[in-house]
């Protein structure tokens, strides 16, 4: 009998944190959607021993000796699970297993505070859970080190290798044009309607639609399910179990059509992985800013499209009769408004960016000390009031909004925007390889659009980090210039500029 391989070894003990990492993953599917309140604080101790017994097997000495005797070996796939294998061995070796447990356990509760605090618009409830989990991803972001500032410790977490200045360089390139195009299309003679947005959809009719939609671009009701929950996201803990969430506003129906949308963007990412990789780096998104730029691509590259809803408003219509006046080009133009709005994941593509360089700003303030905590809502409302020339009433639509902060995910907002500027230089890229691609989109023919994706984004998992990724599938860097190119393009035309 042949003795296993130093990789062979590793790669059996990755598999097993894997396997315990979606177990964590359904575990908290469950808390957002069907535990009931009760279940908690045994919730919290069950998540506490998974994050302690995953960390301490990427933390075993017995890791680090395999690394040590794979220093350039193996074909492509081996190269990037050790590649990735140390990357997180390294980083994980600097941080206690006790603290591990210790962030794991109060961002449990953390984000039942949240739920709470959001409900009745008080953020002091929400405050000294705000307060121990930024100390505890301080101690974290020391502990892993950072040659520029705490800050990039945690963003590269979610995006490997990106840097604060990097991110704050990129936002500020993208400030003064979004805002000036904003501006623009405030003063644009053509004005979509508003009021098309709010009219009454029974949620009956919001569940087949979005049911439908995920369905026809290729959600895998096989492999995967959607629920309701109070912050919409996707689960995934293999290509066989993918779980999406999303909500329903009956007087705001793109909450739960877009958001459907979205996140279903999100699991075709994960569905598309290979699963012969499973448990594994080149089983898993390369990042999050990439795993974004999926959701993005869907909701509103395809999803907001005309020729989108040039195949499916007829079956909006037989669903939604409180529309049954309004034309086709009336609606493109309601779910393509351009205005400053007070929540995120309801904003539109152009105003978006600016909901998440508020975010970045403050967090970056956060972790650096230089924002206390109880200052938090006023703070976010004067940025607001700067960046989208709009004050949120209450800390409900202000700095409550997002879930986040409570799950201690400092690091992960600058993704979204990233996500928005990779999805627009993939489109690009997309639309040379498939000229027809509007009159497939019209046909309600998206297979040959989720191929090109699976081909050159899903299959590779963590074979190539961020930006080698866009370099490979679009021969060029990151930039900010297709996403400018996009909406001004897109947006113009709709108002009429």
């Amino acid at each position: 009998m042949l003795m296993p391989t130093a990789y062979d070894t590793l790669l059996g003990l990755i598999r097993e944190m894997g396997q315990l990492e979606s177990v964590e993953s359904v575990l908290d599917w469950d808390q957002e959607t069907f535990m009931p309140p009760n279940g908690l604080p045994a919730r919290a101790e069950q998540l506490s021993l998974i994050a302690g017994l995953v960390h301490e097997r990427r933390t075993h000495s017995k890791v680090g000796e395999l690394l040590a005797q794979l220093d350039g070996q193996g074909d492509f796939a081996q190269a990037a699970n050790v590649r990735e294998m140390r990357r997180t061995y390294e980083r994980a070796t600097k941080v206690p297993t006790d603290l591990v447990r210790r962030i794991s356990k109060v961002s449990a509760l953390a984000k039942a505070a949240w739920v709470d605090a959001r409900s009745s618009s008080n953020f002091t409830a929400f405050a000294p859970h705000l307060a121990e989990l930024l100390e505890l991803k301080r101690e974290v972001a020391d502990r892993v080190g950072y040659q520029g500032e705490r800050y990039d410790a945690l963003l590269d977490e979610y995006e490997p290798g990106a840097t604060a200045t990097e991110v704050a360089t990129t936002f500020a390139a993208l400030r003064q044009p979004l805002s000036e195009f904003v501006r623009e299309l405030a003063a644009a003679k053509r004005q979509p309607d508003p009021s098309i947005l709010t009219r009454h959809v029974p949620r009956a009719a919001q569940e087949r639609l979005s049911h439908r939609l995920a369905e026809a671009i290729g959600f895998d009701f096989q492999s995967g399910r959607i629920d309701v929950s109070v912050h919409p996201f996707c689960s995934g803990t293999t290509p066989g179990d993918v779980r999406l969430t999303t909500r329903y506003l009956e007087n705001f129906f793109p909450s739960a059509i877009f958001g459907t949308l979205h996140e279903a963007g999100h699991g075709l990412y994960e569905q598309g992985l290979d699963p012969a990789h499973v448990f594994t780096p080149m089983g898993h998104a390369v990042s999050l800013g990439i795993h974004e730029s999926q959701s993005r691509m869907w909701e509103n590259f395809v999803g907001r499209s005309r020729p989108f809803w040039e195949h499916f408003y007829p079956d909006a219509l037989k669903l939604f009769t409180s529309l049954a006046d309004v034309s086709l080009d009336a609606f493109v133009a309601a779910i393509n408004i351009v205005r400053p709005s007070l929540i995120r994941v309801e904003a539109d593509e152009v105003t978006y960016n600016l909901h998440i360089i508020l975010r970045f700003e403050m967090e970056r303030e956060l972790i650096g000390g230089k924002l206390p905590v109880k200052d938090v809502p006023a703070a976010w409302n004067a940025k607001f009031k700067e960046l989208l020339g709009i004050t949120p009433p209450n800390d409900r639509a202000g700095c409550l909004q997002d879930i986040h902060w409570s799950m201690g995910a400092f690091g992960y907002f600058p993704t979204y925007a990233l996500g928005n500027l990779y999805a627009a230089k993939f489109f690009a890229s997309i639309r040379k390889a498939i000229p027809d691609l509007d009159d497939r989109l019209r046909r309600g023919e998206f297979r040959t659009l989720l191929d090109w994706l699976r081909t050159n984004i899903h299959r590779h998992g963590q074979r190539y980090r961020a930006g080698e990724l866009v370099q490979v599938v679009t021969g060029a860097p990151l930039s900010i210039d297709p996403f400018m190119t996009y909406v001004r393009t897109k947006f113009s035309a709709i108002y009429g500029l």
